[in-house]
Formats: structure tokens, sequence, C-alpha cells
């Protein structure tokens, strides 16, 4: 019988139950379970999905009793398949079935499902072990899982499976038609994608319906495998999941299923998406399904002798560009120089959109083919496989340019809650570009991947930072950013130097001096320029390259604003908002004494022209950093 809320604490006096897999009544029973169980957590949190997690129960109560291949207990083997729920909204499925192998209780499905503190969220996160990545933000899961598969078949060359589930209203997503796409242009016959068409969405009927026809007509026009299934048969389904696994090309399975299966009063109804059942509604629900089961199930586990690959570094050495001090070096030239090198790691894989012969990480894949990944002009799908190979453990460096990085920021956002440690690098920022026009120019990056929960910030200013860098981003966990710039500027750095993420460098400094420059990237080299000019007029400026933005050098700031009187200029090639001014106020948030900072960045809308009209256009050029600090020094 059902508990409610007021009783959840009570501990079910019911024994557990170990069905027979091989049984397909009992894998009935299983699923009539999953049902209730979505129906009971969701109404004693007060909260949830239980029709979208009813619809789908079928399918999975077959897929893991029978051929998901899983060790529950050894949630890291990695010869374990994966499965990934896309539709995340539909999380008390999940969490039954996790109830159902036995690793969470039913009283913690019933007092910690969408609780503050608990780790049964509202939508799944890899705060439980069982979870690969965190969805919710619908269209991602899918992606993920493309880069999962790509790890184990190109990469790892190992044998397990990777599933996923997806809801019928996210197909409207184009990112899970850029998945489908990359997963037929390499094959991924290791992924079986499941559609749960129950017709309904969260305001009523989805684009298409049960118009199986038309969803089979688009996944064979991306190049894959698309079956048919009642998704409430299940007979039917052992064998299109069986069939799935001997396709020689990825697979989507066409469930077609009821949302609200197993309880009339709602199945097929709309008004019903993401609402709990009052308790006496639950109580009827429950009824009709049979009553509270509970069951327990294990479904096969990996072969013994299967592939079980590890990354690791490898204890390899790697030997980083060296450069001449005053030559001329794009830090994105750098970058792939440095990429290359890092990549004798065998842990490392190098993804590109398309544009590796301007970010230079066509220099990975010449050295490296075996594990440079194309994903064309995909930037979601860029970000999502790259966090595809984070939960395979391999250390993946995505690269584009910096603009274009906002396409797929809410991919960016979603890494940074799988906890997935994927390292970016966008290039071609700032009006520096020149004659491409504003929108090719990254204005808002830094202020973007700043936002993002435990990021890394870098915006190195000449090569040997860059290379040093990059180095030093492969060991760094969380998501990770590089800004690069486009033109070539001069080597500042000697070869012993190091560049320690945190960190900042001071360039120019005096006992005398009564203003600091803070510059990062194409704008150091400005401001040092500027102290040049000012040094000729008998002023002394401290200038500061602050390659580390996020996170950001207080001690060093902090120490240059008490010894300049307050005076700070900063000049970066970025919007006002967000960037390296930001970075430089909340340093000095607490400075202790007064503040005069001027901050010059890019205010106007930018057009086509040479870096030196544009950069002087926007009022960042070293006449206006020199010009600043006049004004400083003078006020």
């Amino acid at each position: 019988m059902f508990r409610p809320a007021e009783e959840a604490l009570v501990a079910s006096p019911v024994s557990d139950v170990a069905i027979d897999p091989t049984n397909l009544d009992d894998v009935r029973e299983l699923a009539a379970q999953l049902r209730v169980d979505s129906i009971r957590s969701s109404t004693s949190a007060g909260s949830g999905h239980p029709t979208s997690s009813m619809s789908a129960a079928d399918v999975l109560a077959v897929l893991v009793a029978r051929h998901l291949r899983y060790d529950w207990d050894t949630p890291h083997d990695p010869a374990n398949d994966h499965l990934i729920f896309s539709k995340g909204h539909a999380s008390p499925l999940i969490y039954s079935i996790f109830k159902a192998v036995g690793v969470v209780s039913d009283d913690e499905l019933m007092t910690g499902y969408r609780r503050f503190g608990q780790r049964l969220q509202g939508h799944p996160t890899p705060i439980l072990p069982w979870v690969d990545v965190a969805t919710g933000s619908l269209g991602q899961g899918l992606p993920d899982a493309v880069g999962v598969a790509l790890a184990g078949r190109f990469v790892d060359r190992a044998s397990f499976r990777v599933w996923a589930l997806c809801g019928d209203s996210e197909v409207a997503e184009g990112s899970i038609w850029e998945a489908l796409d990359k997963a037929a242009y390499y094959q991924l016959s290791n992924l079986t994608a499941i559609f749960d068409v129950n017709r309904l969405g969260q305001r009523g009927p989805t684009e298409h319906g049960w118009d199986l026809d038309t969803y089979a007509r688009r996944v064979e026009a991306f190049g894959c495998r698309a079956l048919a299934v009642d998704g409430h048969d299940v007979e039917a389904i052992d064998r299109v999941l069986t069939e799935a696994q001997s396709s020689d090309r990825p697979t989507v399975i066409l469930a077609r299923t009821v949302k609200g299966e197993g309880f009339s009063e709602v199945a097929d109804q709309e008004g019903w998406h993401g609402k709990p059942f009052p308790p006496d509604m639950a109580e009827r629900a429950i009824a009709e399904l049979g009553g509270e089961r509970h069951l327990r199930v294990r479904g096969p586990l990996p072969a013994a002798d299967a592939v079980r690959v590890t990354p690791s570094a490898g204890g390899v050495k790697v030997e980083l560009p060296t450069y001449e001090v005053g030559k001329k070096v794009a830090t994105r030239k750098a970058y792939g120089e440095a990429l290359a090198a890092v990549g004798a790691r065998p842990d490392v894989v190098a993804l590109d959109a398309e544009v590796g012969n301007s970010t230079y990480s066509e220099d990975f894949g010449k050295v490296h083919p075996d594990r440079y990944f194309e994903m064309f002009i995909a930037e979601q799908q860029l970000i999502a496989s790259s966090v595809g190979f984070s939960v395979r453990g391999y250390v993946p460096f995505a690269s584009t340019f910096a603009a274009f990085f906002t396409r797929a920021y809410d991919f960016i956002r979603m890494a940074a809650i799988s906890q997935a440690n994927i390292r970016l690098a966008g290039s071609h920022a700032g009006v520096e570009i020149g004659a491409d026009g504003p929108s090719q120019m990254a204005l808002e990056d830094l202020a973007m991947m700043r936002a993002v929960h435990n990021s890394t910030v870098l915006y190195p200013s000449d090569a040997p930072s860059t290379a040093h860098l990059v180095a030093a981003m492969a060991d760094r966990d969380g998501v990770v950013y590089m800004r690069t710039t486009r033109g070539a500027y001069p080597v500042l750095y000697g070869p012993d130097e190091t560049f320690p993420i945190g960190g900042s460098k001071v360039l120019r400094s005096s006992d005398a001096d009564t203003v600091t420059l803070v510059g990062a990237g194409v704008t150091l080299h400005a401001a040092l320029e500027a102290a040049g000019k000012l040094a000729a007029e008998g002023i002394a400026a401290r200038v500061i390259d602050l390659y580390s933005v996020k996170p950001v050098d207080g001690a060093t700031l902090t120490d240059a604003a008490t010894r300049t009187g307050g005076r700070i200029v900063v000049a970066e090639d970025h919007y006002v908002e967000g960037g390296l001014g930001g970075a430089v106020l909340e340093a000095l948030a607490n400075l202790g004494q007064p503040l005069r900072l001027v901050q010059l960045a890019v205010s106007n809308l930018p057009g086509s022209g040479t870096p030196t009209e544009l950069l002087d256009a926007a009022g960042i050029s070293a006449a206006h950093i020199a010009d600043a600090a006049r004004s400083l020094i003078g006020g």
C-alpha cells in the first residue's frame, strides 16, 4: 500500500524478492514496480515527473534485466555498458531502477528524492556513481553518449555499449540530430538511442505525435538505423534490443508508448506533465498497477575477459616547444604546437569544429591522428563529445573560434554540472581579428566562461606562456578555457619562465611606479608600448600580464594597487561586462584604500578594419592606455 508523505520514514515490511531475468513475466512485474515506485517517490516529494517515467518503464525493465551489461557493485568498471538518461526529467524511473538493482534503498527513494542535501536530485547528476553525466537540459544526453561511444570504439577499442533514453519532445532540439549525424559519420555501432515516443510534451502534443514513420525517415536520413516497436510489448522490446546489438551502424529504437501507462485516469491525458499524483490518486494508481512491490533484479555482467582501459598520462615526459624572445608568434599557433607536444600523453585527445587550420589543433591531428576527432561545424556536439571522452577518463581538448562557443554555452554549463574535465580553446578573439567583422569577434567569451561553476579561464600573451599553460590545462579539473589571439606578437618570456594557474607576471616595475597597467593577450603588448611612452615622459608605470583571469592573482594586483596609489588602468579586447576588468575589480573589492580604476574595453559594436584601426577605435590601443594613465596621475 502507498505510504503518504507523513509516513514516508516508515520502512517497508515487504521482503525483497529476486526476479528471474529470463522470465518475461517477471520482467513485466519489474516494469510495474518501476511505475509504482515512480509514483510513490514523486508523490512523497510533492514534485517530479511520474507520467514521463511510466511511459518508458517497460523498455527500461527489459534493458536493465536482459541487455545492459553492468556490474552495479562496481560502477567504475571500464567494461560496463553506459546508460544515459537524455530524458533527465524521468528521474523517478532511473532512481526506481537503482532501487530495483539494490544500490538505493526504498527509504532513500521515499525520503531522499528531490530533498535538500540529498543525492536523488530532481534530475540525475554524477553525484551518484551510476550516473555518467548530468541531464535535464534537453537534447544533451544523446550527444554526450556519442562522445562516450567514440571513446569506446576508437580509443579504448572496447566492447561496451552505450544506451541513451530520449524523450520525443527533446528530439525537436537540433543537438539530437547533430549527435545522430556524427554517430553515423563515425559508424558508432556501439550506440543505441531509444526514443520514448509517448506523444505528449509539457503543454500538449509533440510535433509529430505517434508518427513513427516520420521519425524513422529522419533517423535513416542521418545515416542511422531505425527500429520501431510497441514500447509496452515486452517480447517485441526484447527482440529489437537484441537486433540493435547486431547492427553495423548506430541504431535508434522508436518506442511507441503511452504517457502515464498503467493508470487509466491519466494515460494519454494532457495536463499531467511534471505533476505528482495527490496521495489519494497515487493510492488508486498503485492499486491499479497491482500494488507495491520490492523486487530485485541483476542483469548480465560484462565479460570477465572484456577489454578494460583506464587512461593515464603513462609517465610520458612532455617536451614543450621553445621560442626565441622577440620573435613574433601567434598564441593560436603556439597552442597547436603545444597541444601536439602534450599529445605524447596517451590520455589526451583533441577535437575541432572544422577550423583546425585556424585554431592549429590540426598540429595534434598530424602527429596523433588516432586521437583526433573532427566534429565539423557542430559546436554543441564538439562540447558533448568532449564530455563523453571525460566520462571515459580521457583529457579532451576542444577547439574552435572563441565566438562560436556561445552556440554551445548550455553544453558548457551542463558540463560543469556533470563535473566533467574538459579543455576548451577559443581562437580569433576580440576586435584584433580585423576585417572579418563582428560576427567572428568573441567579445563575450571571458564573461561567459568566468560565469561557469568551478571554471578556469586563461588568456596568454605570447607563445611560451601559451605552451606552458596548455600543459597545465591537461592536469586541471573542471571546465578550462584558453583564449588565443589571431595575430602574431613578440615573444616576451624566456624558456625558464613558469606560469602557474592563478598567477600573473609583472613585466615592468620600480619603486617609482605611480600607475599600474593591466593587460592580457593583445592588450598586454599595448600596455607595454604605453609604458614605454610614459617612461619617456618621466612617468613610471607598472605592467601586469594577467594571463590567469580565473582564478585571478589577487595578491599581485593588491600589491600593485597599494604601491601605485590605487591607480590602475585595465585594457581588454572584450566588452566591458564580465571580462578582465571585472576580474580585477572583484580581486580589489577589499583593497583598504581608495581605488581609482579606468577600464578600457570595447563599448561600441565594431565593424571591419585592420587590427590597428579596430583596436584604436575601441579605445584599447597603446595611445589610449597612456592617455588613461595620464588622466589618473593628473587627476
